[in-house]
């Protein structure tokens, strides 16, 4: 299989053994042409003639798109991702080949999760990504904005007279919000009745972490909404999973494990661990990454978050460096 079929098929997958399929193409095409993945992969002795499961995968550590340049194949990239990243801590830069796979990948889902979405009035509160340049949150949210058919679609730093006008009519509204923002709102009077919140996460030390329970507990209580989401995304990915009840859903070109956190050679289907991730779309740099989130997945491929990864604890790391 070439690589325009393997892209074509990507966003068509609909079922567990078409995505097995095609993970082993793309695995195959990222071993032979993603040189830093190559090497990582050589090293864990995975091979495409050794690995016979999508859990023998080799998992290439998030860390890794911090200090080398991920890119399967040569390619003049058309924009670069970037992490929010704090003082003296490295970014990580994911090198996008075709704004137009990230696009699919994001639109495809977003419309089956929000069918009526271009109806609706799409807000982005999301003040310390708009604080920076590269971010592919702001990239989505404002791809959405522009494609909103209601004007009054809008980016917003924070409550003012404009927004909270725009919130409280009767007009369906989809908000994303960073955590704190959220927090800010709910020190208002502001009713969001007519509202759904995608929470994307994020307080970057703005005062105490809540559990996503308590956040979204405190928030159904202060503000009102319709219904409060969340959005499961980063830098490393190009596509997206939303919570609407207690669970993530991914795409069906996206697939979550979890490995052990002190072996990370053992990867289970379902269970409890740290997460690992499996993103087709992630094409044209490296779609199996052990990400430094922990939760559990369950039977049916849901999934939750409930913390990170404290690297000083954990033993046996020797596998997550070259």
């Amino acid at each position: 299989m070439n690589l325009n079929e393997i892209e074509h098929r990507i966003f068509e997958i609909n079922s567990n053994s078409q995505f097995e399929d095609l993970a082993f193409e793309v695995f195959k095409y990222q071993f032979k042409n993603c040189s830093v993945y190559n090497q990582f992969a050589q090293i864990l002795g995975k091979t495409p003639s050794s690995v016979s499961a999508i859990n023998e995968f080799p998992f290439l550590p998030i860390e890794f798109f911090k200090s080398q340049i991920v890119k399967s194949g040569e390619f003049n990239e058309e924009i670069i991702f970037t992490s929010s990243g704090t003082t003296g801590n490295e970014t990580s830069k994911h090198y996008i080949k075709s704004l137009k796979t990230y696009e699919k990948s994001f639109l495809t889902w977003f419309k089956q999760n929000y069918p009526q979405w271009k109806e609706s009035i799409i807000i982005g509160l999301l003040p310390s990504y708009l604080e920076r340049s590269g971010s592919s949150l702001i990239y989505m949210v404002n791809h959405l904005i522009e494609s909103s058919k209601n004007d009054n679609s809008s980016f917003h730093l924070k409550l003012n007279k404009e927004l909270k006008d725009i919130l409280e009519s009767d007009e369906p509204k989809i908000l994303f919000g960073v955590t704190f923002a959220l927090l800010e709102l709910c020190e208002t009077s502001v009713n969001l009745s007519n509202t759904i919140i995608i929470e994307t996460g994020g307080m970057k030390g703005r005062g105490k972490e809540l559990t996503r329970e308590e956040l979204h507990l405190k928030i159904q209580s202060d503000l009102n909404p319709k219904a409060i989401h969340s959005e499961y995304g980063m830098t490393e990915l190009l596509s997206q999973a939303y919570l609407k009840i207690s669970r993530f859903e991914a795409p069906n070109w996206m697939k979550v494990l979890v490995r052990e956190t002190t072996d990370p050679l053992t990867i289970k289907s379902k269970g409890k661990g740290a997460i690992n991730v499996i993103d087709l779309a992630n094409i044209h740099s490296c779609s199996f990454i052990a990400t430094d989130d922990l939760g559990s997945v369950d039977k049916d491929g849901l999934f939750t978050i409930s913390g990170r990864i404290d690297h000083a604890q954990i033993r046996g790391c020797n596998l997550l460096a070259l």
